[in-house]
């Protein structure tokens, strides 16, 4: 079996003229997205993937960062790549990622669009409650419990996160809310893929997503045999290499 690190630090990778930005999720970090960008070097693109401000630490960094921090991230890392002569530049983002790829497409001239599992809903009902809670108590925490749908692969190749502040997830909630009212502003070139059996987003969310942008040129992509974290589960493969040929095909 194919073993992936664990390894956190954001990577760049130098290529061509073609340039991809791959953004991790919400309380992940880089490593979910390297197989993914070692992939695309081998194939001669330029690969960027930032890790966002208070990720691939401790919950204490995470609490210090809000969506403001993260979207910027994805900014510097857009512009890290302009700046080493990158002409074209996809955004592929997984999960929370996914949202910030939407809103770079409202933002920055972008070749092209890739959410991966991306939430417009979350399966947890308790988050209808956790910008309330995080009003009158401002320090408390989510505690996570092991995902059992998730391979002992992913589980190693993730850092592990046994706590989330409250105030974190209430930024992802207004992240997603500010993002979802504006997807009529997307019109590029979009690839929307999800898995049927992820244990964090409603796939519905997939559905809106590509109802709601105003690309002309869009697809949509269900796989089944993945969990939320499709960059690292049994189907990533099948899954890079859709991309590509959606890359290739608009690029």
């Amino acid at each position: 079996m194919e073993t992936i690190q664990r390894s956190p630090e954001p990577f760049y990778y130098p290529g061509g003229k073609t340039g991809i930005l791959l953004i991790h999720g919400f309380t992940g970090s880089a490593s979910e997205m390297r197989p993914m960008g070692q992939y695309f070097q081998e194939l001669g693109y330029s690969v960027c993937a930032p890790l966002l401000t208070g990720h691939g630490t401790i919950p204490e960094d995470l609490q210090k960062s809000d969506r403001h921090d993260w979207f910027q991230d994805v900014l510097n890392a857009y512009d890290q790549l302009k700046q080493s002569g990158v002409e074209k530049i996809y955004a592929a983002g997984l999960s929370m990622g996914g949202v910030l790829a939407l809103k770079l497409a409202m933002n920055r001239p972008l070749a092209g669009v890739i959410t991966m599992c991306s939430p417009i809903w979350i399966r947890d009902k308790r988050t209808k409650y956790v910008e309330i809670v995080h009003f009158f108590a401002r320090n408390l925490y989510h505690t996570s419990q092991k995902r059992s749908a998730r391979s002992a692969q992913i589980q190693n190749a993730m850092v592990p996160v046994t706590r989330t502040p409250l105030g974190s997830i209430a930024q992802l909630l207004k992240l997603i809310r500010e993002v979802r009212r504006k997807l009529h502003e997307v019109k590029i070139p979009a690839y929307v893929v999800q898995s049927r059996n992820d244990e964090t987003v409603r796939p519905e969310s997939a559905d809106y997503i590509y109802a709601n942008i105003k690309s002309e040129d869009k697809m949509i992509s269900w796989f089944e045999k993945s969990c939320h974290i499709i960059t690292l589960d049994r189907e990533r493969k099948a899954l890079f290499r859709e991309v590509e040929d959606f890359i290739k095909r608009t690029e």
